[in-house]
């Protein structure tokens, strides 16, 4: 068989049967065309090299889309994901919380949060990464515009005036990636210990070979009782975060919700340090028995407010710097 023949079965063997043979006499056309009267098989070798990979031509003749996300969704998507991973990643852990699955003492209790932390956020993120792409994928193909050039964050084909809309970001006022990502993963973290605080957070012992957990450092109950001031805490933590997201740059706006967002948490801080049965009994007791803390409680209570303070007013003012940075 000669090789037009088999560039033409290669192409037309991966279309619809019923568009076969009207493509093949199309090619055998375009192919002799291209092709010197008395041609050689190297004249037939280069025609074909310029017509390309049989799988490539036969592409774009093709009705549908041969890849799963092509360039035209493809930008939009990978911006989502990026958007979505760490969010859902982060709603995740927080739900560990409400199952409070972390009950059991001893050597156990560290490699129980972390593994049911690693396999939330595997889990999480296989089902986002499995539904968005599928989403996309879907949509790719029920796109039936002529126009498939790629699209912008707005869904729209881009034209000369998106380039008015991009900002000149200078690297220190961008907010990365991984800022979002850490703001998100400590929030979550704090919520796991605080309210699970009796569980997780005390004095743990080592006795024949294993780590005991023999008192926990806070009184749970007291801890519970701040719920919804440590709630909003939270939730404004994730809203704040996500804001940073979308922006990507800091704005004097941005800095101002960073700032009240700073006062809040040191408002809780402070109000829930200063609760005096917010230390466990049997924890104090306990540590009396190693060494005491009595005569210094009131310099490690001004020495934390002090070092919350001061530990606000410089992230507000770097929030505040990075604002005016141009």
């Amino acid at each position: 068989m000669e090789l037009i023949e088999l560039y033409i079965q290669e192409v037309t063997r991966r279309l619809p049967e019923k568009n076969r043979a009207d493509i093949a006499l199309e090619l055998q056309s375009t192919i002799e065309d291209m092709l010197p009267e008395d041609h050689t098989e190297q004249d037939v070798k280069a025609v074909l090299l310029k017509l390309g990979d049989p799988v490539t031509l036969a592409s774009g003749y093709r009705d549908r889309p041969m890849h799963l996300i092509g360039p035209r969704y493809y930008d939009v998507y990978i911006n989502l994901l990026k958007m979505i991973l760490p969010i859902a990643a982060v709603i995740s852990l927080i739900a560990l919380v409400g199952d409070n699955p972390f009950r059991d003492t001893g050597n156990t209790v560290i490699l129980k949060i972390i593994g049911k932390g690693i396999s939330g956020i595997i889990s999480t993120g296989i089902q986002v990464f499995f539904w968005l792409t599928l989403s996309f994928a879907i949509l790719e193909r029920l796109d039936t515009s002529k126009d498939q050039s790629p699209l912008t964050k707005d869904l729209k084909p881009w034209t000369p005036e998106n380039l008015k809309d991009i900002p000149n970001i200078s690297r220190k006022k961008a907010v990365p990636m991984i800022e979002v990502f850490a703001s998100l993963l400590g929030l979550s973290v704090f919520a796991a210990l605080y309210f699970n605080a009796a569980n997780l957070l005390g004095v743990y012992e080592k006795r024949n070979g294993s780590l005991i957990f023999v008192t926990p450092s806070f009184n749970q109950d007291v801890l519970n009782s701040y719920w919804l001031l440590v709630s909003c805490v939270i939730i404004m933590g994730v809203l704040l975060a996500i804001y940073k997201l979308f922006l990507g740059r800091w704005t004097l706006k941005l800095a101002l919700f960073h700032a009240i967002y700073q006062l809040l948490y040191t408002l809780a801080f402070i109000i829930i340090i200063s609760n005096p049965d917010l230390l466990n009994p049997e924890f104090l007791a306990y540590q009396r028995t190693l060494f005491s803390i009595d005569e210094w409680k009131s310099s490690i209570y001004w020495g934390l407010i002090l070092i919350s303070i001061i530990f606000a007013a410089y992230d507000s003012y770097q929030g505040f710097r990075k604002a005016k940075i141009r």
